[in-house]
């Protein structure tokens, strides 16, 4: 029987990706301030620290280490399993000190290396905990019995939703929203150049969305995930199941997102009427379409995402979102805003080149 590919090793990628963002943020000032790049690992131990400091740092470096070691684990490499997380895990943390060296906003810290080692040596251990515990095994046989083969794409773009949830949106569920940014991004990077006239000028400025379309782009920012999930799950019982998880997912996310913007008294501030009504709306098509072949399914998901990108990008961004923007950046999480962000602007759009995929390409097997 052939071995399914696994989702460790993408969401690694990922995760490191989310490390490297998360430590070099802003990604601006740099410069060289007269110190050797290696003299913080021979320097005395931080004489201020605190426990949320010592508990990002390990925690921050965990998830790291167990999909580094689960890879192997799943593909049956067990010796990578040994020799890989922990050492790729010190490497990149120790990469990332280095390169903090020459960011005045940031302090390298050869304390913060060995948590981050701990961290990931802590994620080896469970992985290897879970491996001996049977619990990979039993997510093995899950897994080939409520997805197809060849599900890690998919999986990994239904894991990357809620994450991209919690960067808070115009429209809730309403994310890819990147036309009115990436013309003033680019206004930006070509003003003072004979290609600023290249860039195209609208007659008329983007205008707010009607509310027949706020409430259209709520319902296909719930079937698109869905549809997703069916592109992998053939069982309508079980399609059934996923849709319910995939609405409590949805809506924590959110409600999280509105929390860390408004505070936790305003966290279901978003759940108004139309919303429900859209949510009940959307969940009430995708049972409709649990008998829908994968394929078609993937059809409908290009349809419901070229519907939902074309009517969010032609909407602006209003005062009252601009700022929720502003609350948020002034937040506790604000290392990690701009990967929320990012997340949020691509996430549709790298389904979009699944879905489309899986449309032309071939049916998988079971």
């Amino acid at each position: 029987m052939p071995m399914h590919k696994t989702s460790a090793w993408p969401l690694a990628l990922v995760y490191a990706g989310l490390i490297i963002y998360a430590s070099l943020y802003p990604f601006v000032h740099w410069r060289d301030q007269g110190v050797q790049p290696w003299q913080f690992l021979i320097a005395p131990w931080p004489r201020y620290w605190t426990g949320f400091d010592v508990l990002s740092n390990v925690l921050g470096y965990m998830p790291l280490g167990f999909f580094l070691t689960l890879g192997p684990l799943r593909t049956g490499h067990l010796r990578w399993a040994v020799w890989l997380a922990v050492p790729v895990a010190s490497v990149l943390s120790l990469a990332m000190e280095t390169l903090q060296v020459y960011l005045p906003d940031r302090v390298p810290s050869n304390l913060d290396l060995v948590l981050n080692m701990s961290g990931a040596a802590l994620g080896t251990l469970s992985a290897w905990g879970l491996e001996k515990l049977g619990a990979l095994q039993r997510w093995s046989r899950f897994r080939g019995n409520w997805f197809v083969q060849d599900a890690r794409d998919a999986l990994v773009l239904l894991a990357l939703w809620p994450v991209a949830l919690l960067f808070p949106t115009a429209i809730p569920f309403g994310l890819g929203q990147v036309m009115e940014r990436l013309e003033a991004g680019l206004a930006v990077m070509l003003a003072d150049s004979p290609f600023l006239e290249w860039l195209p000028v609208r007659d008329i400025e983007l205008q707010p969305m009607l509310p027949m379309a706020n409430w259209l782009v709520v319902l296909l920012g719930l079937m698109t995930p869905g549809l997703l999930g069916y592109c992998i799950i053939r069982q309508s019982g079980k399609r059934l199941w996923f849709l319910l998880w995939l609405l409590i997912l949805g809506v924590a996310a959110t409600s999280l997102s509105a929390a860390l913007s408004f505070g936790p008294e305003h966290a279901w501030v978003w759940l108004k009427p139309p919303v429900r009504g859209a949510l009940v709306a959307s969940l009430v098509v995708l049972a409709m379409l649990l008998w829908v072949p994968p394929r078609a399914g993937a059809a409908l998901a290009v349809l419901a995402l070229g519907i939902d990108l074309s009517l969010i990008n032609q909407a602006s961004i209003d005062s009252y979102f601009e700022q929720t923007l502003f609350m948020w950046e002034q937040g506790r999480f604000i290392r990690f805003h701009g990967l929320a962000q990012w997340l949020g602007w691509l996430w549709p759009f790298a389904a979009l080149w699944y879905v489309m995929r899986r449309v032309w390409g071939k049916e998988p097997a079971d």
